[in-house]
């Protein structure tokens, strides 16, 4: 059980407390606690090395229950935020649970959910139930329950298709589809193909009913990949270098608009994201072409590792998020990435030692890295000098970036912030420096409009006039 203890301690990361620095928008307290409950989860794998193979559970029920046990606490969490009973975490949105944002906290419950409906029908048709699988019976369903009670008023589409998707494909293997549709397309072809077209036509009126739902957002994702496959194409072999894309991005964005072929409605929903909002173009962009084929090559064999052992809950949220990533950034917060992780490794480990063995090596060298480059100190340090800056201490702010300055240096905002400090208290030449840094982390136009008042200030207006 020791084990148990490790996986919760290790997933349940999300529900942990943001602390101040939540006003910041950052999650290196996720990646700060994600170092410490590696820890636990070593401690745990080695009480299992040691535990008689008769006597141990297989992991993957362990990543299955606390899975929906945690999507459980977020779908409560989420009712009481929408009854007033507990604030969001975002002043924009009344829905957030414990994420930042109701997109990722929609796939997440859209991850959970078939999850559960596996575990559901599993046990709906057994006539005498132990009390065992009467506790998860209820359970699973008890979830089911109150994902479907929470998920549409996320107002997420990409959770919404997730969850349709991989359920389908669960209720599907459950049922045995796949052998009935051969089955009927050989007996009622006719038939068959009008079925086909009819669903076809379904699905189109689904898919343009869902996109003028809120259609300056779709558009503006579109725009997005557009820009985010020309960056591709600039480096498609070896891509631009991790934690590069919001520059990238921003330069591609610009060499698009300065050539002039663009529509009105691109224009109007230009921005200067963090992440492409789709996680194959972002691996792309950064890592390139081939990265993002070894990596799929290796969830194609963690599918078909699962699907073999008949791990049909578990590759049923492998396939939500999959689904997900295609239009949002599940990857880039640690406590869905580490829950990502988890289930692809469920496909593949069942009682199997060595596998296990292998998988706590990389959790723990994962544990490591997050412990040594973590920035949560620094980041609440900076949270506290923010408001320095906010109220105009550009002096007192400016001593106070100059001692954070080499933790946080790869972070845009942050640098932003210092180079416009700088500039208002006129030292142009490091303001210059400074924001020329944050350029290389960051999209944001600003960051060009202060250079550009800064070269003013120093009479460079040609200089100024291109910025």
């Amino acid at each position: 059980m020791i084990m148990l203890v490790g996986v919760i301690a290790i997933l349940a990361v999300l529900l942990l407390p943001t602390s101040t620095i939540i006003a910041v928008g950052d999650m290196s307290y996720q990646k700060l606690w994600l170092g410490y409950m590696s820890v636990v989860f070593i401690i745990g794998c080695l009480f299992y090395f040691n535990m008689n193979e008769k006597q141990c559970l297989s992991f993957h029920l362990f990543v299955i229950w606390v899975l929906i046990a945690l999507g459980g606490i977020e779908a409560i969490w989420g009712l009481r935020q929408l009854y007033g009973l507990a604030v969001s975490n975002h002043a924009l949105y009344a829905l957030t649970g414990s994420f930042y944002n109701p997109g990722p906290y929609s796939g997440y419950l859209a991850m959970v959910f078939p999850i559960c409906l596996h575990e559901w029908l599993n046990v709906k048709n057994v006539r005498e139930r132990r009390w065992m699988q009467q506790g998860k019976c209820y359970l699973s369903i008890g979830v089911i329950l109150l994902i479907v009670c929470v998920l549409p008023a996320g107002m997420s589409r990409s959770a919404w298709i997730a969850a349709t998707i991989s359920s389908a494909w669960v209720y599907g293997m459950h049922a045995s589809w796949g052998s009935r549709i051969k089955e009927i397309g050989r007996k009622y072809r006719g038939r068959a193909l009008a079925a086909i077209i009819t669903g076809g036509i379904v699905l189109l009126m689904a898919g343009y009913a869902l996109f003028h739902l809120k259609a300056d957002s779709a558009s503006g994702r579109l725009f997005m990949w557009k820009i985010s496959g020309l960056a591709i194409a600039e480096s498609p072999l070896w891509g631009h270098g991790s934690g590069t894309f919001a520059s990238v991005y921003g330069m591609a964005q610009e060499s698009y608009f300065a050539a002039g072929s663009y529509t009105k409605t691109e224009e109007l929903v230009a921005g200067s994201p963090e992440y492409a909002f789709n996680e194959y173009l972002q691996i792309a962009v950064e890592y390139g072409v081939p990265f993002l084929i070894l990596i799929l090559m290796l969830i194609a064999f963690c599918l078909w590792k699962g699907i073999t052992e008949q791990k049909i809950g578990i590759c049923g949220g492998v396939i939500s998020v999959l689904v997900f990533a295609f239009s949002s950034y599940p990857m880039q917060i640690p406590g869905f990435a580490i829950a990502i992780f988890f289930l692809l490794a469920a496909c593949v480990i069942s009682r199997s030692k060595i596998s296990l063995i292998f998988f706590s090596l990389i959790v723990a060298l994962l544990g490591t890295y997050c412990l040594k480059s973590n920035q949560y100190d620094a980041c609440k340090e900076w949270f506290r000098v923010k408001m320095m800056y906010n109220i105009g201490a550009y002096q007192a702010a400016k001593e106070e970036y100059e001692v954070l300055y080499p933790e946080l240096k790869n972070r845009g905002a942050f640098l932003f912030e210092y180079g416009h400090c700088l500039h208002k208290l006129k030292v142009y030449d490091s303001s210059i420096r400074m924001l020329k840094e944050a350029i290389q982390y960051s999209s944001d136009p600003m960051i060009l409009n202060i250079i550009g008042k800064n070269y003013h200030a120093l009479g460079e207006f040609e200089k100024a006039e291109e910025c």
